[in-house]
């Protein structure tokens, strides 16, 4: 009996992700981002009878979910822009979460009669944060520059820490009578700081193993994939901030990441986290979009129109609040550049609105709603607790299909310019300047230390003529804005035609699995070379 309902589960499992994975093949060929058609096939598919009902447990999220998510976030996002735009991505991480939370926290409790101001908080908390994957996703289809996806990226990270602190200390508040606010400010100092200091400890500790112990890229990666489970449970059961923890922890192994891992650990690497957390979200949007039946059948205290009123109010608060938050800021930001040093003093209106309209809601906001216990601790029902799931996934559903289906549009008639700096490069400045001072220091090295080398073998000639060749087109490019211009379309070529080529080796190549007397791993070794080669010639791009 017991091995069955294994297999069930299993069986379960398996076609959960086979279905997400279909569904995805199919939102990419009509170019919707993922996140949003997942929740409209998971909301269609609600309402079959035959599809079972699936309940998201949010210690799920929390404990599974959600480190390696936030651990991948960390690695991906730009270490420099997010110093860079530090005092922005504070502001709306910090900021505009408890801006949000709180004036969500007045609006419900005047419009629901009944409605605390403690659950106020707790719903203002919960739908505060906007959902890195979704906007992420919604993004690669559109043309953003890159100082927006920066900050977007860099809030993302953040904003998850601040909620899910101030979700806390708004459930403390609504289920004892001893809250007291300067203790509350007191332990959210201490979740803050604990939450980075276990952060740098794991941190440290695993630079230590990556460093010292005889470790290869199986190893590296068996480890990295423990780490940020490690942090989380262990931040958690210190009642620290777990994803405060995982960001810290995070930040700092994808700094050391570039000098204790190996070429073949960092490719490794790179390929098992980018799966795992597609996986991660494409199931968890999947399920949010089969909840709402569940949901709205839970809510007995009034009826789902009017639940549905105060839901679509509080959603257009939510959506007026974060665009007025992002265009005062920007605003704010030219006034005080006049007084203060900041990252750029003319930030307009174009960029911030799209940040503002960029903040749909995803898989934190339910999981911390779901997470509201059904009981008070006198034994009582929690007061509202349906409600405030069902005002949840109302405001998931809208920022998400609405916000994530009008993004592109929105970004295509109000054009937000990149905001470059006084003496910032465009990118393909950068890269052709540093790629220079690379290409010198190789042809520097064959000439001086392998001169006999290259003169006894034709490999390293080609080589060597191939480093002249790139270092001439290099020099040219990096001084003169319209030869670069030429260069990146000479590169280009030069790409698609090695391409083509290395697509007929590999059909060649195959052609050897037919044929005696060649064994599988030899051409195994020989397809692996190219695929790095086709893996450069496409990062290249």
């Amino acid at each position: 009996m017991h091995h069955t309902s294994l297999q069930t589960m299993v069986i379960l499992y398996l076609g959960l992700i086979f279905t997400v994975a279909i569904l995805v093949v199919i939102a990419q060929k009509i170019k919707i981002a993922y996140p949003v058609f997942l929740v409209i096939a998971g909301l269609a598919l609600s309402f079959i009878p035959a599809v079972p009902k699936i309940h998201i447990d949010p210690e799920l999220v929390f404990v599974i979910i959600l480190p390696p998510i936030l651990f991948d976030a960390s690695h991906q996002i730009s270490l420099k822009g997010l110093w860079k735009w530090r005092r922005v991505i504070s502001v709306m991480a910090f900021g505009f979460v408890l801006f949000t939370a709180t004036l969500v926290a007045f609006i419900s409790h005047w419009l629901i009669p009944g409605f605390p101001l403690a659950e106020g908080f707790m719903l203002g908390a919960i739908i505060s944060p906007p959902d890195a994957a979704a906007a992420m996703s919604v993004l690669s289809y559109t043309k953003l520059p890159k100082t927006t996806k920066t900050i977007l990226e860099g809030e993302s990270l953040l904003n998850d820490a601040t909620s899910l602190t101030l979700f806390r200390f708004a459930l403390i508040a609504a289920t004892s009578t001893g809250f007291v606010w300067h203790q509350a400010v007191t332990g959210f100092a201490f979740v803050v700081i604990s939450g980075i200091g276990i952060g740098l400890a794991f941190g440290m500790l695993y630079y230590v193993i990556y460093k010292w112990l005889p470790t290869n890229a199986n190893l590296d990666v068996a480890f990295s994939l423990t780490l940020p489970y490690l942090i989380y449970i262990t931040a958690e059961s210190v009642h620290s901030s777990g994803v405060l923890a995982v960001v810290t922890g995070g930040l700092l192994t994808a700094y050391q990441i570039h000098f204790v891992f190996s070429h073949q650990s960092r490719l490794k690497s790179a390929a098992l986290w980018s799966s795992i957390v597609f996986i991660f979200n494409a199931i968890i949007f999947f399920l949010i979009g089969l909840q709402l039946p569940e949901i709205a059948k839970a809510i007995k205290t009034m009826d789902v129109v009017t639940a549905t009123e105060y839901a679509l109010i509080i959603t257009f608060a939510v959506i007026v609040i974060r665009l007025l938050s992002s265009v005062f800021s920007g605003w704010f930001t030219a006034f005080i550049s006049k007084y203060i040093t900041v990252a750029y003093d003319k930030p307009g209106w174009r960029g911030p609105f799209v940040v503002g309209w960029a903040g749909m809601r995803g898989v934190v906001s339910l999981a911390s709603a779901s997470a509201i216990p059904l009981l008070l601790p006198g034994g009582q029902t929690f007061p509202f607790r349906n409600l405030i799931l069902f005002i949840t996934f109302v405001v998931i559903l809208i920022t998400l299909v609405g916000q994530g289906l009008t993004l592109p549009w929105i970004v295509k008639i109000v054009r937000p310019g990149e905001m470059m700096m006084p003496g910032a490069k465009p990118d393909n400045q950068q890269l052709f300047e540093m790629e220079l001072e690379l290409y010198t220091n190789a042809l520097d090295e064959l000439e001086t230390k392998h001169t006999k080398d290259t003169e006894g073998n034709k490999l390293l000639q080609h080589r060597k003529e191939f480093i002249k060749n790139k270092l001439e087109l290099l020099t040219r490019a990096a001084g003169n804005e319209e030869f670069r211009d030429k260069a990146v379309e000479k590169l280009a070529h030069y790409r698609k035609v090695m391409i083509n080529i290395t697509e007929r080796e590999r059909r060649k190549l195959h052609e050897y699995r037919r044929k005696d007397g060649y064994d599988d791993d030899i051409i195994h070794y020989i397809e692996r070379r190219l695929d790095l080669e086709e893996e450069q010639l496409e990062g290249e791009e």
